[in-house]
């Protein structure tokens, strides 16, 4: 075939043709004939030639050209693409590296092999304009709901049809008990759109939290106008749900408008996930609050908060914890992930018998080293007192409130406690120079001798030692592995050291050994300050 007898308009009406079929730009068609007429050309003058086509856009005429760039002498290497200055000479006038010489070359004839190239050229071009134009599509609807037809399935998978490609939705990301027939409609959740060597991927999932969000976003008018706002979802997907919402209209009930009337609302939410429960709770800022209505139908008599720790005790009555579990630990566990905390459930009569273990605890505590009597000492632990260190060096008027206590019974306990707190901090001191600490770390400011022990005997025995710390180390922590937290012991941590004083004495040590420059600190701080106060700047405008 030679492209000078070709119809010069059937370029452009293929073009035309392919991009209608392929739903793409006939720009792209008509650059990907570009590309694959200069392939060929290269195949007959040379591949190290810079030969290059253009296609009239209007005429559909095939223009050849042969470029040579200007380069200095030293850097000439392909003397086909390339010449220096002067041998540019011969064809421009002044001529500079950098600058460009085209020469028009005469049109090939592209016989059997050229041709099948070319074409292997546009449709690879076709192939990736159409990659391109599927992702740019689909990209940004991530994050929505999409219905389409069910294709096939593949070894549990279910190949879904969305219009302008296909889907897949994954085996784990059905709800339990699904199946799919061809040509079934189906409704999903677009959680993640890729671009791929074969291709873009689009993952739809059932069993996201989000999934359901959109659903109630679809049914509930006001959520969609931004009067009622989902704050939390937590699903055992098929099983059970939990909803926490918001309205930010004191006159619109945010569970009632969710359920609406009749429960029509709700209904064709659970209708869509296969009879998925759904229990519908307002939010509250207040954690110990929102916990308890997280954890409905159960009734919560009590509620203790660490909020460093990121765990919550909830004391129920003896009958109700099987309610407050759920069946299999379902409704604690949706609790859990609805609030974002750890929960530990105890009956009544198991408190009960903890503080009563504590009372028990600290009573012997302080009738072995004040040397008291029973119930002088359950005394002291009635009036809110739990370590000799209160006792030791609490204002006296506190211990004057205790009744039959008078000034010289409260210096007595005082001096006795104190008595006893060094003969602790000697013993332990002692065992820990046993242990080898050197004196850098005894003299450190903030450390009490029985940290200095336990450090010891975790090895720290230096201050260089204790500088090379992770606060957490000293502090304790979480991690989550798995999608589940697991507590890290830290050495201090019986000690109450938080994980910002932590931070502080590993800093304050490293200053000390010369490791840091504190200007560098104060640097750092300054801009952080500066970067925040940016920020703050930005959102006001």
């Amino acid at each position: 075939m030679a492209i000078t007898s070709a119809n010069q308009l059937e370029l452009l009406q293929t073009a035309e043709a392919v991009a209608r079929e392929k739903m793409i730009d006939p720009g792209l068609v008509v650059e990907a004939m570009e590309e694959s007429l200069a392939r060929a050309a290269k195949s007959r003058y040379g591949a190290e030639m810079d030969i290059r086509v253009s296609i009239d856009r209007k005429t559909g005429k095939a223009t050849f050209t042969r470029v040579r760039t200007v380069v200095a002498d030293e850097e000439l290497e392909n003397y086909q693409a390339e010449m220096t200055v002067e041998q540019a000479k011969q064809y421009m006038e002044n001529p500079e590296v950098g600058q460009t010489f085209v020469e028009e070359v005469p049109p090939v004839d592209m016989g059997r092999i050229a041709a099948q190239s070319a074409k292997q050229v546009i449709l690879q071009k076709v192939r990736e304009a159409e990659r391109d134009r599927q992702y740019e599509e689909f990209k940004d609807r991530a994050g929505t709901i999409i219905n389409g037809q069910v294709k096939r399935e593949e070894y549990g998978n279910v190949i879904v049809d969305v219009g302008r490609g296909e889907a897949v939705l994954r085996r784990n990301e059905k709800i339990g008990r699904e199946s799919y027939r061809p040509n079934d409609r189906i409704r999903c959740y677009i959680k993640d759109v890729r671009r791929e060597a074969r291709g873009p991927q689009i993952f739809l999932s059932r069993t996201a939290p989000e999934f359901m969000a959109e659903l109630f976003k679809m049914e509930v008018p006001e959520i969609y106008d931004g009067i009622i706002e989902i704050k939390a979802v937590a699903r055992d997907p098929g099983s059970r749900a939990k909803i926490a919402v918001i309205s930010y209209d004191n006159s619109i009930d945010p569970v009632g408008a969710c359920v609406g009337m009749r429960g029509s609302r709700v209904q064709a939410v659970v209708n869509e996930l296969q009879g998925e429960k759904i229990d519908i709770i307002p939010w509250n800022e207040d954690q110990p609050t929102f916990l308890v209505n997280a954890l409905q139908p159960a009734e919560v008599t009590k509620v203790v908060l660490d909020e460093e720790a990121e765990r919550i005790e909830v004391v129920v009555p003896d009958e109700q914890l099987s309610l407050a579990i759920g069946r299999r630990g379902q409704n604690v566990r949706l609790a859990s992930q609805l609030t974002g905390l750890d929960i530990d459930i105890m009956t009544e009569e198991q408190e009960s018998a903890r503080r009563q273990a504590e009372f028990e605890e600290r009573t012997k505590l302080f009738m072995e080293a004040l040397d008291l009597d029973e119930f002088f000492a359950q005394l002291l632990v009635s009036e809110g007192f739990t370590s000799l260190e209160e006792v030791a060096y609490v204002e006296v008027d506190e211990l004057l409130v205790i009744e039959g206590v008078d000034e010289e019974t409260a210096g007595e306990l005082q001096a006795r406690a104190r008595d006893h707190i060094e003969a602790l901090n000697r013993k332990a001191l002692e065992h820990a120079r046993e242990l080898g600490v050197v004196d850098s770390l005894v003299s450190f400011e903030g450390l009490t001798p029985q940290m200095i022990e336990a450090l010891a005997e975790d090895g720290v025995k230096t201050l260089e030692d204790f500088a090379t710390c992770a606060d957490w180390e000293l502090a304790g922590g979480w991690t989550t592995e798995n999608g589940e937290r697991k507590k890290d012991d830290g050495v201090l941590e019986k000690f109450d050291v938080s994980l910002e004083e932590a931070q502080n004495m590993v800093m304050t040590a490293r200053i000390a050994l010369g490791w840091v420059d504190p200007a560098d600190l104060v640097s750092d701080e300054e801009e952080e300050a500066a970067s925040e106060e940016g920020s703050s700047e930005e959102a006001e405008a």
